[in-house]
Parts: structure tokens; C-alpha cells; sequence
């Protein structure tokens, strides 16, 4: 089976990496209650990985490799085309070389992670005493048992870090309680 190269922003492996591990991660939080119980609060899944490694052979091994660097060097995401798993929006965290390359011959690794969409959007800067908005036009959500920031942002459509700009009254936003009010607007 042939498949089509692996691609992130405008680089192009001339041929697919040897080796890839994708990673999925889930973020759990553990809070102890009384009576040597405890409760965990799904955060929701985390960010991807993608890692592997490759090889440049032949001429111009290593003027491919310091082509994949230059890449690595933009400091914004991109998408990622791989040619198993789904496109994806990604940063380029790692580069590294396993040995002294040669002009003929470069062994690499690499890692990705992948950017979540829902949080791509940054928090509008609110000012504090703005006459622009009044105390009525905010919406709130009362905390209940089994709520997470994560959750609440999700249900009211809002950017979790939008939500946690709106509410610096919380001061870990891993941990809120019944009765806590949140700020949605």
C-alpha cells in the first residue's frame, strides 16, 4: 500500500518517517473527601501526541534535515497531514538528532502536539469598572455537584479560557464548589 506523504505546514517528508506513536490522554481530577473517600472530576481529554522517528538517506540528507528545522523554528501551529490518522492543528514542540549527521545520511525524532480547537480563541480583555456593561447584562451559572469549568464552558458555547478570564474569584480553576458563581458574560 502506498501512502501519501506526511506534511506539516508547507514541508513535505520526501519520505514517510519509519516509526509513530500517538498518545491520547485524558485529565482526571482527584479530590479527597471525608472518610478516607474520594471523587474524580473528568477534565476532559487532553492533547494529542504524535512522536516517531525518521531518516534522511542520500544526497542532501542533511539539507533536508536543516529544511525540516527551519519549519521547526516557526513559532505558530500548522496543520499536520498525516497519511493514517486525521489532519490535525499542531505545534512542532521537538526535533532532535540521534547521532552526528552526515551529508548523506541524518537520524531524527520528532514530536507534535495537537492544538484543540475549542480553545484556540483568546479571552476578551474585560476592564474592571468598564460603564460599558452593567451588572445586569452578566449571566451566571450556579455551581452544582459534578460541574467543571471545562463542562460549563462547553454547555454555554464559551472558550474555556475565556471562561476562566471572566471569573478571577476562582483561583484554581480545577476546583470549584456548589454555590460557587460563575461568571458567563
Amino acid at each position: 500500500m502506498n501512502l501519501a506523504p506526511m506534511r506539516y505546514k508547507n514541508y513535505v517528508w520526501p519520505h514517510n518517517p519509519k516509526i509513530y506513536e500517538i498518545t491520547y490522554q485524558r485529565s482526571v481530577n482527584v479530590n479527597k473527601v471525608p472518610f478516607g473517600r474520594y471523587m474524580m472530576t473528568n477534565l476532559g481529554r487532553s492533547y494529542r501526541v504524535l512522536k516517531g522517528e525518521g531518516e534522511f538517506v542520500g544526497e542532501g540528507a542533511y539539507d533536508e534535515f536543516k529544511m525540516l528545522a527551519t519549519v521547526f523554528y516557526e513559532e505558530t501551529p500548522g496543520t499536520l497531514i498525516h497519511p493514517v490518522w486525521q489532519v490535525s492543528n499542531a505545534y512542532f514542540v521537538a526535533l532532535s538528532l540521534k547521532q552526528e549527521p552526515y551529508k548523506d545520511y541524518v537520524s531524527y525524532t520528532f514530536e507534535f502536539w495537537e492544538q484543540c480547537e475549542e480553545y484556540i480563541e483568546y479571552p476578551e480583555i474585560v476592564k474592571v469598572g468598564d460603564s460599558t456593561q452593567s451588572s445586569s447584562d452578566k449571566k451566571t451559572h450556579t455551581v452544582v455537584s459534578g460541574d467543571t469549568m471545562w463542562a460549563i464552558a462547553k454547555k454555554n458555547g464559551i472558550a474555556l479560557s475565556t471562561l476562566i478570564a471572566l471569573n478571577p474569584q476562582i483561583k484554581n480553576p480545577n476546583r470549584i464548589y456548589p454555590g460557587d458563581i460563575i461568571y458567563l458574560a
